[in-house]
């Protein structure tokens, strides 16, 4: 028997009470719905909980699902390719011109930035 399966009736445990609490606090929204104080937004919370613990059951059904029948893997070795237009294209860069004065200038004043630091890590 394995480990998951001796677990189980801990796992139904935190499912039901989960979707309990999810639909204790339904029934809470609702009170403060109908209340002097409430307003739509505790009506939509109202209906919006019990959808969660619908998805409380839905998970440990999907679960106990995947325990019995996991899905299949892939091989440790196995390359896997992504289909030819699966992917939007990457836009190629701009051209940039390489005779910028602007940009020689500044470069040079960087080389020369690297090398002054170059230097005063050496002495």
């Amino acid at each position: 028997m394995s480990t998951t399966r001796r677990r189980r009736p801990a796992l139904i445990a935190l499912a039901v009470l989960s979707a309990a609490g999810c639909l204790g606090l339904a029934w809470w929204q609702w009170a403060r719905y109908e209340s002097a104080s409430g307003s739509f937004q505790n009506l939509g919370y109202a209906l919006q909980w019990p959808m969660f613990a619908g998805f409380c059951i839905y998970a440990y059904y999907k679960f106990v699902r995947y325990e019995e029948a996991p899905p299949p893997t892939s091989r440790a070795g196995e390359l896997t390719e992504i289909p030819a237009g699966l992917l939007p294209e990457r836009p190629a860069p701009a051209a940039r011109p390489d005779d910028d004065p602007a940009m020689r200038d500044y470069n040079a004043y960087l080389a020369d930035l690297a090398n002054a630091d170059k230097d005063r890590k050496d002495t």
